[in-house]
């Protein structure tokens, strides 16, 4: 039997794909495409503002205005600067993360994988209602009744940890059992629970989105090969929400440093780098500018966006790294 003569033709090619949009589609993308535009341009329409505006003060200070300690705009060159409020933003932001963290992911865990379904809802709910609770009430709650209800562990943290430099009072006999309570108020401690407790629910939200996203076939497989609900939790859940985890880490971190009114309630506004946590006074960006816009000469002013420049540009640059990690995570890699 003969072999059978091949067939010589054009080589098969893939036939090419086009997309007709119909209307719909093209005004949703115009519709995106826009928003998106018009948040890059508010963006830097607030940058260059600020940038303007502080152009004097940063032309008159130079450099010194990072290593300045002292709030002296009109005394001139070298009298002003933010050192000071800088190291308090990210010493009270430091805190507050370090403390909402933990309570944000064992929340989270819990109404995403122990909760009854009964009372997800109810849980859901009461963490999104605190999440929108106004920062001034926040700030009411703390300077009224919790600063001087934890004014004792701060006399015990004192007391027992004084050797590590955080906890350690300069100036103050934590010895004297007749210190009054007011030596532990209005510190920097103080301000960032509070500020801790704000921002929770956000990181909590974020958090708990991203864990009910988890696969069900590989939480399913993980059952299948014996894991417990832990096991499960620490194989499947975590690993694919380390995106949430970090990203509502960092969206928490960037309001913290920008919380005005509850840190202005609470924190005695001290001029000086104090890396004491317990002592009373300290300085931050924010309220700094809350305190001071009021009665400043137009110089004075200037100085003062030229600190809300520096903010500005600390939270952009927070954003953008937590925006990168998640980015990266498998649980953003859909986004």
């Amino acid at each position: 039997m003969n072999d059978p003569t091949p067939v010589t033709g054009p080589a098969d090619r893939a036939r090419p794909l086009t997309a007709n949009p119909g209307p719909a589609d093209r005004i949703f993308l115009a519709w995106a495409r826009g928003s998106g535009a018009l948040v890059l341009l508010v963006m830097l329409a607030v940058g260059g503002y600020l940038a303007v505006r502080a152009s004097d003060a940063l032309s008159t200070a130079g450099w010194s205005f990072l290593t300045t300690e002292d709030w002296n705009p009109d005394g001139g060159r070298g009298q002003f600067g933010i050192a000071a409020v800088l190291t308090g933003t990210v010493l009270i932001g430091g805190i507050a993360v370090v403390l909402a963290v933990p309570l944000a992911l064992g929340s989270a865990l819990y109404i995403s994988e122990y909760a009854p379904r009964r009372i997800k809802r109810l849980l859901v709910g009461l963490v999104d209602l605190m999440a929108a609770v106004p920062s001034v009430v926040y700030g009411l709650w703390g300077f009224v009744l919790l600063q001087y209800e934890l004014a004792g562990a701060a006399r015990w943290l004192a007391t027992w940890f004084g050797w590590f430099p955080p906890f350690r009072m300069v100036g103050v006999d934590v010895d004297d059992p007749l210190n009054p309570p007011v030596v532990y108020t209005a510190s920097s401690l103080m301000a960032g629970i509070v500020v801790a407790f704000m921002i929770t629910p956000i990181m909590c939200s974020i958090m708990r989105e991203v864990f009910d996203q988890a696969p069900p076939g590989e939480r399913e497989g993980a059952y299948a090969l014996g894991s417990t609900r832990w096991g499960m939790i620490r194989s499947v859940v975590l690993p694919f929400g380390r995106g949430g985890i970090i990203g509502g880490t960092m969206l928490g971190l960037g309001r913290a440093l920008g919380e005005t009114i509850s840190v202005y309630l609470i924190l005695s506004m001290q001029f000086e780098i104090k890396l004491q946590i317990l002592q009373t006074g300290g300085s931050a960006v924010a309220p700094m500018i809350a305190l001071r816009y009021g009665d400043s000469s137009p110089f004075a002013i200037s100085a003062l966006m030229a600190a809300g420049l520096t903010l500005f540009l600390l939270t952009l640059v927070v954003n953008f790294a937590a925006a990168a990690v998640v980015a990266r995570s498998r649980s953003g890699a859909s986004s």
